[in-house]
């Protein structure tokens, strides 16, 4: 998690200083990003809430599915990353919401994709979603690198919103 701080704390600090809320949606990295962007000070002022779902089973129970519009999206894709983000941001009424999933390794995803391959979607004033491929099977250091890249996502979009 540490490698994430310095990234949830730009984060933190752009959704502070406009008075902004996100909630979290993580799948592979495992509460990660919501540990990072906990561990900021304030951070009961930008942050609502996450999950972690990592089965199938667990999105089925978990998700609010009136706010998904899934029908014929492939998992591991962005564009099915995006309709997480966007179908979570309503569920919890959030200006800024984020979405990801992936294959973190040893194994391969049960949707097909290779180890190392990741989604991650932001949804607010500035929607994007993108792949994510390390080309390596190391667990550890694709969580973290898919971690890093939902932070820079999301600042990314934060960025291009302005102050």
């Amino acid at each position: 998690m540490e490698s994430l701080l310095p990234l949830a704390e730009k984060a933190a600090d752009l959704l502070k200083s406009r008075s902004e809320k996100i909630a979290i949606g993580e799948s592979s990295v495992g509460g990660l990003v919501s540990a990072a962007l906990i561990a900021q000070a304030g951070a009961s002022a930008f942050f609502l809430g996450s999950t972690v779902i990592y089965t199938r089973e667990a999105g089925r129970i978990l998700r609010d599915r009136s706010t998904l519009k899934l029908e014929g999206l492939e998992p591991l894709t962005p564009e099915f990353a995006q309709a997480m983000a966007d179908g979570f941001k309503i569920q919890m009424e959030s200006g800024w919401a984020t979405s990801e999933m992936g294959a973190a390794g040893p194994a391969g995803s049960p949707y097909g994709p290779k180890p190392g391959t990741a989604v991650v979607a932001v949804s607010g004033p500035v929607s994007k979603a993108r792949l994510v491929e390390t080309g390596s099977a190391d667990r550890i250091e694709n969580m973290r690198l898919f971690g890093k890249a939902q932070l820079e996502l999301l600042i990314e979009c934060l960025d291009e919103v302005g102050t």
